[in-house]
């Protein structure tokens, strides 16, 4: 169906993609062909369309991309060595916390499955596929229920023996993604840090070649792809990894969408000037576009009570591919991962157990959005329906990651900063560019200019959380 040329410069601009959207007369295909003019500027929409909506869906393709290359940039061996660290605002990520420490990264299956072999312990964790598809979940929340074992990742169409005893996951991508997490008990973030060490992850065909783990908790790191998320590179980023993995049936359809670009396995990419332009303008309104639907949808369905303004991040309970009864939904797919890296069932679901639950908080009591040059008070009843701990962490918004100030702090946390508080009903929290007198130990500072969201983490989440009967405040504005 053709759009009328008054509504399709609308769609277009509602796109962020004004440039091919001269004006048409509308009797250009009145008599049944385009002209040459015509078909140019259609080509051009067309084109761009098509970008946008492969731009959307390949997104956690490149994002996983992002923290390949943190790894490589730190000097680490891709097939040898893993980062462990207690992250904090120096580690840029899309909404890493504080909570725990980390370790985690690619571990590449070409030459030989993989073993992770979790001792007993409070462990949690999960390996996505290159395409941040989820395959296992390691831990507490996984089948070994935090008592330990044995894990096997297994390449794409592997057809050798499975040896008995292990948990097996099934990739359909040679390069996995492995992040695994100790829980501080008591507060005691070193002690967690040392548990990570007790991890062993090696080859089944070599198990000689166990991976070494590297601190790097002092080193800066990047492992979003925002260098690459609004330009060409994206596309460059992307292409590296259709080359490198297998094609898989169920994105047949996706990799129709590149091949109409000029992106197809096997051939190289070398877009002409007229491509490079659409491309680069699908990257900046498919980004736009996926912002739009992290922090400004209009879904109903997102809203975690009547009454409050905190948000559901995730739109898609129980299904870590966002998958529904009438199909894939791409809205919740493009919410989560341009704010997000990973998925598993244990960070969506919404029952009572050891997984994890997530609230976006964006907007103050009022429904104004926050404001880094205001201050806000949060009020959080006690205690937190937490079966193991719970958090509340500030983030950029234009980074998506820890808010980086002088104060170099992002996280409220149960068991650290906010440690022994069972003893009062109610604990005020503080957001601004300035403490509020008396408040510095419960106060996260913000930077006017820049816009920052909240993330409420609840980690075993029990009842109350569940059927209203507990909730946070709003942020109430100060000033």
């Amino acid at each position: 169906m053709l759009i009328p040329p008054m509504k399709r410069r609308s769609w277009l601009k509602h796109c962020g993609a004004t440039l091919f959207c001269a004006a048409l007369p509308d009797s250009v295909i009145a008599k049944g062909f385009p002209s040459d003019a015509t078909a140019r500027q259609l080509r051009d929409e067309a084109d761009l369309q098509r970008a946008v909506i492969a731009y959307r869906f390949w997104y956690p393709t490149v994002s996983a991309e992002g923290i390949f290359q943190a790894n490589r940039s730190l000097g680490l061996a891709e097939t040898g060595e893993l980062p462990v660290l207690a992250a904090g605002p120096r580690h840029r990520g899309l909404t890493l916390n504080s909570d725990t420490p980390y370790c985690g990264g690619p571990i590449d299956l070409r030459a030989s499955p993989y073993v992770i072999e979790l001792p007993a312990g409070p462990f949690v964790g999960l390996v996505n596929d290159h395409h941040q598809g989820w395959l296992l979940d390691l831990g507490l929340a996984g089948p070994d229920r935090g008592r330990g074992g044995r894990h096997l990742i297994l390449p794409p169409g592997y057809e050798g023996d499975v040896p008995s005893g292990y948990f097996v996951g099934r990739s359909s991508t040679f390069k996995v993604l492995a992040a695994l997490r100790a829980l501080p008990i008591n507060g005691d973030l070193s002690q967690a840090l040392k548990m990570l060490q007790k991890i062993k992850i090696s080859p089944l065909l070599f198990p000689e070649k166990r991976i070494r783990f590297v601190d790097v908790s002092d080193k800066p790191m990047d492992c979003t792809c925002l260098q690459w998320e609004d330009n060409l590179a994206y596309w460059e980023k992307l292409h590296e990894v259709i080359e490198a993995e297998p094609l898989l049936e169920e994105f047949l359809p996706m990799y129709g969408l590149l091949s109409a670009l000029g992106m197809e396995k096997g051939k190289s990419f070398s877009p002409d000037l007229r491509m490079k332009g659409i491309l680069e303008k699908a990257a900046r309104a498919g980004r736009d576009q996926m912002l739009m639907a992290a922090f400004n949808s209009h879904r109903p369905d997102r809203m975690a009570w009547s009454d409050r303004r905190w948000e559901w991040v995730g739109l898609v309970p129980e299904n870590a591919r966002f998958q529904t009864p009438g199909g894939l939904d791409l809205e919740a797919r493009d919410r989560w991962f341009i704010q997000a890296i990973v998925t598993s069932p244990a960070m969506f679901r919404r029952k009572v157990g050891q997984g994890s639950l997530y609230w976006l908080g964006l907007r103050d009591s009022t429904g104004a959005f926050v404001d880094g040059g205001r201050t806000y008070r949060l009020s959080v009843p006690l205690p937190v329906p937490a079966a193991l701990f719970w958090s509340m962490t500030i983030y950029d918004a234009q980074t998506r990651s820890e808010i980086q100030t002088p104060q170099d702090r992002a996280a409220f946390r149960s068991l650290v900063e906010l440690k022994g508080q069972s003893q009062v009903s109610t604990i005020d929290l503080y957001v601004g560019p300035r403490a509020p007198a008396g408040q510095e130990n419960q106060w996260i500072q913000t930077i006017p200019g820049r816009d920052w969201f909240a993330y409420f983490r609840i980690y075993g989440p029990l009842s109350p959380a569940f059927d209203g009967q507990w909730k946070p405040g709003d942020f109430e504005r100060m000033d």
